[in-house]
């Protein structure tokens, strides 16, 4: 099959709905083999028949055993995506430890826990591509009621520069991608969960100069850049995607 991610295996973490879905099919598309991971195997059942080069694994990416387990059994792998996360509304106030502690988990944690298991193999073969999704709420900038996410996140961005700089000379890049508020089934619970959601989702619109929300598949569009080996002389940078959110 003929691609920019042709011959390549890609490790897509949290890929059971929105962004993380929306990454698995398109790296198909581009002729990549796909382990999609999702703590929720029901949302992944469709995915080999939209691509057949998708194969779903069941996998809570916060079990330090079970993603040690499932890396160890995945083979070579030339992409690392990960696109698991957890969304706070709130500020510091209004988080509770256990939250505070779910979003790092899941924002950070659970990416610790990934590159630790397949960047071995990386390292053996002396080539990978990891891709961290971050946000533009982070070290990049403040958004209101994001207090645990933004932290978070800029916790990822910290680890994906630290493991960019630590194994630039053995043919590791890690990069972080940086989207704007985007349109995904987590926004549009958020927004329902509200007490008045058209004004909610004005708000959020209102966010971005371009007087819209993102997609998922422009998301899609920058990590297949990202993994490919068009963007082979970047490593340790933040592609941000945020229709001039942070202009």
């Amino acid at each position: 099959m003929s691609g920019r991610l042709a011959g390549k295996r890609a490790f897509v973490a949290g890929a059971g709905q929105g962004m993380g879905r929306e990454i698995a099919l398109a790296y198909a598309r581009e002729g990549a083999e796909v382990i999609a991971a999702s703590r929720t195997l029901a949302k992944m059942v469709d995915l080999p028949s939209l691509a057949p080069a998708i194969r779903p694994v069941e996998l809570d990416l916060v079990d330090a055993e079970a993603v040690a387990r499932v890396t160890g059994e995945a083979g070579p792998v030339d992409i690392l995506v990960n696109c698991a996360a957890f969304v706070h509304t709130g500020t510091l106030l209004d988080c509770p430890p256990e939250d505070w502690r779910r979003s790092f988990d899941q924002n950070v944690h659970s990416c610790y826990h990934t590159i630790r298991g397949l960047l071995p193999g990386m390292l053996e073969r002396g080539s990978g591509s990891i891709v961290n999704i971050a946000s533009v709420a982070s070290s990049i900038t403040g958004v209101p009621l994001r207090a645990a996410y933004g932290t978070s996140k800029a916790a990822l961005i910290g680890l994906t520069k630290a493991v960019a700089r630590d194994f630039i000379g053995r043919g590791i890049r890690c990069n972080a991608l940086c989207p704007g508020t985007t349109q995904s089934p987590s926004l549009q619970e958020r927004i329902e969960a509200t007490d008045d959601p058209e004004e909610t989702r004005r708000l959020f619109v209102a966010r971005q100069p371009m007087g819209r929300l993102g997609t998922v598949e422009e998301m899609a569009a920058a990590a297949i850049y990202l993994g490919s080996d068009e963007s082979g002389f970047m490593t340790g940078q933040l592609l941000v995607v945020d229709g001039g959110q942070t202009l």
